[in-house]
């Protein structure tokens, strides 16, 4: 069995291994720190920002969403009409070569002055490598909520990125479909396995399911399990050290996955998440699991039909249901940065009003700037439902450290579990094992 660890993904997790590795995780001892010092505070505090030269700069951005390029255009070319003689050359990279192309620029020292930070132990690990600019005194920081901030701090609790983008993973349908077909949204795991089955029988894929990006499957997890695992309690249990992933409900959920398989197109472990919205684009599948951002995709490819969607389920009929949340995202600075005050302006600009307003409008998504609502009436929704209802992402948010990072050997299991290589029992103690090696428990 062992001999097999890699189902397929070895190439492509050496980038996050890369970043991980190279980062030290939640220690400070790193052997990268070397390249990463730079300019700024060497001692990890805010950085103090140097007197401007006058002359024009272009900043370098870089991205892992080359599908908002245009929608950038607009929110930098409002960013440099606020800021004469300051520039931003947005750079987008393929979200899986992201994570690589941005470690070789930050170990170099070069090439990049601003950057999109992943989230929670993904940021922590790059700011205590020393490569980030602190920015927890940057005017308005202050007015972003405590626990999106959290998902850009460093061990030393300092702030080292502004969140742009909140996220929901939600099952996302097309509503003509099932109101032409007489099918009620189901509320349970148990409906939503009767809706499938009344789907299969019209010839109609269920589910437009990826599994060749392993994200995708701990992204569909975190929506399908999370009413089988136990929610928010299982959540504080198993981060408090007072449960485990071998724990019998969490096997429960893995084996959710395999059983749903059936509903899945057919060899699902090997076509690209493209190819799964083409699936839904085109009325070949009825639902499809994605992030909320996938609301502006839908936009760009002009559906011909309507889409609505579903949450978590309900561990019973008539009861509460969550919607998985997040922050997606944050905007930093590289403490390499020859232009670190031109830099901090920018990402003041991202903590502004003016730029949550544009960004959420622009590009249909939830800004963490208070006060700012989204137009999109789907996206409203989900913000709404966000506030009493939300149920972290939990592998993102709490378990993404060690060398592969536990999300990442979570998302090889799941894949070796659809490559008949593991069972229910063996993913989660794949997970157990992957974390034992480097978590503690927070009280």
């Amino acid at each position: 069995m062992k001999t097999k660890k890699a189902y397929g993904l070895v190439v492509a997790m050496l980038a996050i291994v890369l970043v991980l590795g190279a980062c030290g995780g939640n220690n400070n001892d790193g052997n990268a720190n070397g390249n990463a010092s730079g300019n700024g505070n060497a001692n990890g505090g805010n950085a103090e920002v140097a007197e401007g030269s006058g002359e024009d700069v272009t900043l370098t951005l870089y991205s892992w969403r080359p599908e908002d390029a245009e929608g950038y255009a607009t929110i930098i070319s409002e960013f440099e009409a606020q800021n004469p003689g300051i520039k931003v050359d947005f750079q987008p990279y393929k979200s899986s070569e992201y994570n690589t192309i941005l470690n070789n620029a930050l170990l170099s020292g070069s090439g990049v002055d601003l950057l999109q930070l992943r989230p929670y132990d993904a940021a922590t690990a790059l700011a205590d490598a020393d490569y980030l600019t602190a920015v927890g005194d940057l005017p308005g920081i202050d007015q972003l909520d405590e626990q999106y901030l959290n998902a850009a701090k460093g061990s030393d609790g300092e702030v080292y990125g502004v969140p742009f983008m909140l996220n929901n993973a939600v099952i996302f349908y097309n509503k003509t479909m099932f109101e032409e077909n007489g099918i009620e949204v189901p509320q349970t795991y148990e409906a939503f396995v009767a809706v499938c089955e009344q789907l299969q029988e019209l010839g109609i894929v269920p589910v437009a399911q990826s599994g060749k990006a392993g994200y995708l499957l701990s992204m569909t997890h975190a929506v399908l399990g999370e009413s089988a695992f136990g929610s928010n309690e299982f959540v504080d249990a198993v981060v408090a050290g007072e449960a485990k992933f071998t724990d019998e409900a969490f096997v429960n959920s893995v084996q959710r996955m395999k059983d749903l398989e059936p509903f899945f197109p057919n060899d699902f472990i090997a076509i690209e998440d493209k190819d799964a919205q083409m699936m839904f684009y085109n009325q070949e599948a009825a639902m499809y699991i994605n992030g909320s951002h996938r609301l502006e995709t839908f936009k760009a490819n002009d559906l011909q039909f309507d889409v609505d969607f579903f949450t978590g389920f309900a561990p019973e009929e008539g009861g509460q249901s969550h919607i998985v949340t997040w922050v997606d995202g944050s905007f930093a600075v590289a403490k390499t940065s020859k232009h670190q005050e031109e830099a901090l302006k920018f990402l003041e600009f991202v903590a502004s009003d003016s730029f949550g307003k544009l960004f959420s409008e622009t590009l249909t998504r939830v800004s963490p700037v208070p006060g700012v609502e989204p137009a999109d009436p789907l996206l409203a929704r989900m913000k709404s439902l966000s506030v009493d209802n939300a149920v972290p992402y939990l592998i993102l948010a709490h378990f993404n450290q060690g060398a592969p990072a536990s999300k990442v050997a979570f998302e090889d299991a799941l894949q070796g579990l659809y490559l008949d290589y593991l069972d229910a029992a063996q993913v989660a103690q794949e997970l157990q094992d992957s974390v034992d090696k480097w978590f503690t428990p927070q009280s």
